[in-house]
């Protein structure tokens, strides 16, 4: 694939020339290559998506619940006809390995899953003497991170589309190419102009153009704690109504009673999940102190089962940083982690062997962590898990809790009803027991993870107001 030029933005049903001039470059993080150019949204571009989308909540926001059905029927068919186009952008521009096909068909599934959930929801209950109405928000502002842009589009819109809300959506500069495959299939379901724009552009930008603006009532954003911090400072003066969903340092807690080899790859294949490069990654891991060689043993030999590399290579499980900058966040992380006296057990700094052009990082482990060290407490978003002991469940529970975050954790046990003895005493939004999912239960933080839920009928509520009718 030779260089492009991205040079449209999706407004008002249309591909338009942005107003915007500056070109950000786009890279292959696999081989470190410009393979293309964005030119950025600016200010006066997010203005007029924003009143495009403002001219189109009248009609939408009146539509019925089988019309919306049928226009997030009609998305998820367009996505999935070009499932094959939207997998080669994300493996080109994000380096996801092949077996990361779940990075396209969880935006698919994510259309499913509002029409589910849109065809069993309540919009009308009774409270008493009261009517309660579930009604739309209006302009929903939708913003981004890079690190699962097709997912990120797919559920943000379609959980404010089900609510009867228009859309305008910043996603990541450095996702262009990705954005711009998306945009192609949304386009093509044939939704009314103005329901839902797609502006690309910075987030000091575009991003606070849409914090900031009155006309536009709710935010939904994921992303880093920092700046979901900022987005909380600029929407207070409106009394936004926020969706945010950020940071994560989820312990993957192993219990005395499991099969070691078992716990162990389900703890590495929460901490590697999508390269590292994920919020609910399971990066710290916390094994019991009466079998602490054992489990440092098992984890050194299970990191074979994860190899870094070519993202084209089927074996990859574990892919390149997003970019140049993140590799060297990471790896001040790991030289972070051996300065403060954590013990190497396998990876390290540099890039791995046979991979000096892309953003490449050897998965490492550091054993003898203690909770007080900053590979323990910040978020890397890379490859590099901490293994730390503990002497019973409480202790267990104790460091699972101590930190800033809490959006996910994980347990591992051989006795199930424990587990969830476990779980139920845990600071975080989601707890996995022994790999359990189900992706319309509500996601979201506590504490410094964010404010409010996505997913099935809890994230749909917060693209809603109610009004309470009393006769």
């Amino acid at each position: 694939m030779g260089t492009n030029l991205i040079d449209e933005v999706y407004i008002n049903g249309e591909f338009v020339t942005p107003h915007g001039t500056e070109l950000f470059d786009l890279f292959n993080p696999a081989t470190g290559q410009v393979i293309g150019q964005v030119q950025l949204a600016d200010e006066v571009d997010a203005r007029a998506a924003i009143a495009a989308a403002k001219a189109a909540l009248p009609a939408w926001s009146t539509t019925t619940r089988e019309e919306r059905i049928d226009a997030l029927r009609r998305l998820q068919s367009a996505v999935t006809a070009r499932r094959e186009e939207l997998l080669e952008a994300v493996r080109l521009e994000y380096g996801a390995p092949v077996r990361n096909e779940w990075m396209v068909d969880s935006a698919i599934g994510a259309f499913a899953d509002m029409i589910k959930t849109l065809e069993a929801f309540a919009f009308t209950r009774q409270v008493g003497q009261a009517t309660v109405e579930m009604v739309p928000v209006g302009v929903a502002g939708l913003i981004m991170p890079w690190n699962s842009d097709m997912f990120f589009i797919a559920d943000k819109m379609a959980t404010a589309l089900a609510g009867g809300n228009t859309v305008v959506m910043k996603p990541s500069e450095m996702s262009a190419t990705q954005t711009r495959a998306m945009t192609e299939a949304l386009h093509e379901a044939g939704l009314p102009a103005g329901v839902f724009n797609i502006v690309t552009g910075r987030g000091d930008v575009v991003g606070t153009t849409i914090t900031r603006h009155p006309d536009v009532p709710k935010i939904s954003f994921t992303g880093s704690t920092p700046v979901g911090k900022a987005i909380f400072r600029e929407s207070a003066d409106l009394m936004k109504n926020l969706t945010l969903e950020l940071g994560g340092k989820s312990p993957s807690i192993i219990l005395d009673d499991v099969d070691m080899s078992t716990a162990m790859f389900g703890a590495l294949s929460s901490g590697f999940v999508n390269s590292s490069q994920a919020c609910v990654a399971g990066t710290r891991i916390l094994v019991p102190e009466s079998r602490y060689d054992e489990a440092l043993k098992v984890a050194v030999e299970q990191l074979a089962g994860f190899p870094v590399g070519d993202p084209a290579d089927p074996a990859t499980a574990i892919g390149p940083m997003v970019s140049q900058k993140q590799w060297e966040r990471v790896q001040g992380y790991i030289a972070r982690g051996i300065e403060e006296g954590a013990r190497l057990l396998a990876g390290g700094p540099g890039k791995p062997e046979g991979l000096s052009d892309g953003y490449f990082v050897r998965p490492t482990l550091f054993a003898d962590v203690t909770n007080d060290m900053t590979i323990a407490r910040e978020e890397i978003f890379g490859p590099v898990l901490s293994i730390l002991g503990y002497t019973d469940d409480d202790h267990a529970v104790e460091i699972a809790n101590d930190t800033d975050y809490g959006l996910h954790a994980y347990v591992f046990s051989a006795d199930q009803e424990r587990a969830k003895r476990i779980a139920s005493r845990i600071e975080a939004g989601r707890v996995s027991i022994n790999g359990g999912y189900e992706p319309i239960s509500p996601f979201g933080g506590f504490k410094q993870s964010g404010i409010g839920r996505e997913y099935g009928s809890y994230g749909l509520e917060g693209f809603l107001e109610t009004r309470s009718v009393m006769v």
